[in-house]
């Protein structure tokens, strides 16, 4: 039986695949839509074929349409971790790009997890979460272009711009309340999700946006069901850095890391430190010891993330009568 295995390198419109058969390697270039695609695997493949790709967000939907309906071993790299796998390498275009993903696959399947449709709450979930990002985005950049108003007073611009800019300001600020209506009926409707984000939000300084984005970047905590890995995902874990005798570093968290997540536990940690709760008192007394403020502060979104975690696992809601070490 032949082995095959698929790259493909994907854009908005086109999809780069680089087929390698027994070790015999042939290029394609198709449209990014569904008729096309359900062509080419219908033609150059067979049950157990291994399919590997970038995750591009949006653009990967009509890939993952046609291979949900195939028995294939789909795998989705991180494209982070595909780049750092290469080691030394020049030149760059999409013919190539294909080629390292499907060498990347062949040596690697092994420890590479599988792919699998996700439930349609959790993708519509994804989709609602990043509209809303999107607009986040734009409402902070208007509100940092009022400061620069002032300067037009000389030319009489000022009044105007400034209106416009809160007019521009508040039509965001609908479609971000109008997204997040959508994604809390979304959750309501998906009883297991419903479960799941009252079970988070019972942790003290956890809200809903921090509740909407564990389960998205979770998918339901099936992708990441260890606390600690999320941890490091989320950029709160210190590593060491040595090096012999001579070399040593105090522990640093990564800078490889989910930036938006780390914001947004860094908010709920400043939440629950304010708070009546074990956390707001393991917070006071590390400070008491003389413990860096920052250090502790880190420490309490790593707990943050092991509590949300274990009251999923138990399927109880949060006690605030714990003993902290």
């Amino acid at each position: 039986m032949k082995k095959i295995f698929i790259g493909i390198d994907i854009s908005s419109k086109t999809l780069d695949i680089c087929l390698k058969t027994d070790g015999k390697v042939e290029y394609f270039n198709i449209q990014n839509q569904l008729k096309p695609i359900r062509l080419f695997f219908k033609k150059h493949t067979t049950v157990g074929t291994v399919v590997a790709m970038e995750n591009t967000g949006r653009y990967n939907w009509n890939l993952f349409e046609v291979l949900a309906e195939l028995e294939l071993f789909v795998y989705v790299l991180s494209p982070l971790h595909l780049k750092k796998s290469l080691g030394l390498s020049r030149g760059k275009n999409d013919k190539i790009d294909s080629l390292r993903i499907c060498s990347y696959i062949e040596k690697n399947q092994q420890g590479t997890k599988q792919w699998s449709q996700l439930s349609l709450s959790i993708r519509r979930l994804k989709v609602l979460l990043t509209e809303r990002a999107t607009r986040v985005a734009m409402k902070s950049s208007f509100v940092r272009q009022q400061h620069d108003y002032k300067m037009m007073k000389s030319i009489a611009l000022d009044k105007e711009l400034l209106k416009l800019n809160k007019k521009l300001i508040e039509s965001i600020d609908v479609q971000i309340k109008k997204i997040e209506s959508d994604i809390e009926m979304n959750i309501m409707l998906d009883s297991e999700l419903k479960c799941k984000a009252e079970l988070i939000r019972s942790v003290p300084g956890v809200g809903k946006v921090v509740s909407w984005m564990m389960i998205a970047k979770t998918e339901g905590f099936t992708s990441i069901s260890d606390p600690r890995k999320m941890a490091c995902y989320c950029g709160v874990v210190p590593f060491d850095h040595q090096s012999g005798t001579s070399i040593r570093y105090r522990p640093r968290v990564s800078v490889f890391a989910d930036k938006g997540m780390k914001s947004l536990l860094h908010l709920a940690a400043m939440s629950s430190i304010r708070l009546n709760n074990d956390l707001g008192t393991y917070y006071k007394r590390k400070v008491q010891e003389g413990k860096n403020k920052m250090s502790v502060l880190n420490a309490v979104r790593n707990k943050i993330i092991h509590r949300i975690f274990a009251v999923i696992k138990n399927q109880t809601i949060y006690k605030n009568d714990l003993v902290l070490s």
